[in-house]
């Protein structure tokens, strides 16, 4: 089973220094995000041993999800400038960047991305011959659902931004009006629904290590925290979308005690 896990790793540090020296001549390091979902793709099909059978369930999950949010990233953020995360970074740290990145930003991700696709190496190196049908269900019906959440939200975000009456605004109509981050609750549905249908093939359970992590970056790290920094700066109305809208896990949106706004992100 150690060969997986090496061939993982092969795998994701071929793809992390091909985008670190791709990001110098286009000096920009916010393609990172983008080789982010492809670099599981990639761990699914050339690391791993088992293509075929109940494992291919999870590839195929795997892939539509990888394959949809590259797509998504370069679509949103094809011919605009870098990240404003790492232009601050560039700015500071000057020449050396170009270094600086290739262990701050590219290797961290790498080893992250290592971590986080354990149930996927895993599943690929299982000799198991008898998956548990129940959790392939329950974790293709978990994917499923945060597919939903992570298309939808990510559309309507991206249609409310078109109208430039919307201009200034927050984001609070449609998923947006029952969590402030149906985008990134889709991905924590996503995370746990590839967990479970690894585990009914591999039945390795301490690879659990992968959804906490990713559930954590999401709601603590570069996820919610991060970006509700940001909104705080950027927009005083959303303060009172606070007041009334669930953080994360939806619910009924709170009656709103101030005139009404529009939304986010």
């Amino acid at each position: 089973m150690s060969n997986v896990y090496i061939a993982a790793a092969v795998v994701i540090a071929c793809q992390m220094i091909f985008l670190w020296l791709l990001s110098i001549p286009l000096r920009n390091v916010s393609i990172v995000d983008i080789g982010w979902g492809i670099g599981f793709v990639l761990v699914a099909w050339l690391a791993t041993q088992n293509i075929g059978g109940p494992s291919t369930i999870l590839y195929a999950m795997v892939t539509a999800w990888g394959v949809r949010l590259a797509w998504h990233l370069w679509l949103r953020n094809h011919g605009k400038p870098e990240d404003y995360r790492y232009v601050a970074m560039r700015e500071k740290q000057g020449p050396s960047f170009v270094w600086s990145s290739l262990l701050r930003v590219f290797t961290l991700q790498g080893v992250i991305m290592w971590i986080v696709a354990l149930p996927i190496t895993v599943t690929g190196a299982s000799q198991a011959t008898e998956p548990c049908w129940y959790l392939i269900a329950a974790g293709s019906v978990l994917w499923l659902a945060g597919m939903i959440f992570e298309v939808i939200g990510d559309w309507q975000l991206a249609r409310f931004k078109t109208n430039p009456d919307h201009q200034g605004q927050v984001m609070d109509q449609g998923l947006w009006k029952y969590t402030r981050h149906p985008n990134y609750f889709g991905e924590f549905l996503i995370w746990w629904g590839h967990w479970l249908v690894g585990v009914a093939v591999s039945g390795a359970w301490w690879t659990v290590v992968s959804p906490l992590l990713m559930s954590f970056l999401l709601l603590k790290v570069s996820g919610v925290a991060l970006l509700e920094k940001a909104m705080k700066k950027r927009s005083p109305e959303y303060e009172s979308y606070i007041q009334r809208t669930s953080q994360f896990f939806p619910r009924r949106p709170k009656p709103d005690m101030s005139v009404g706004s529009s939304s986010e992100s």
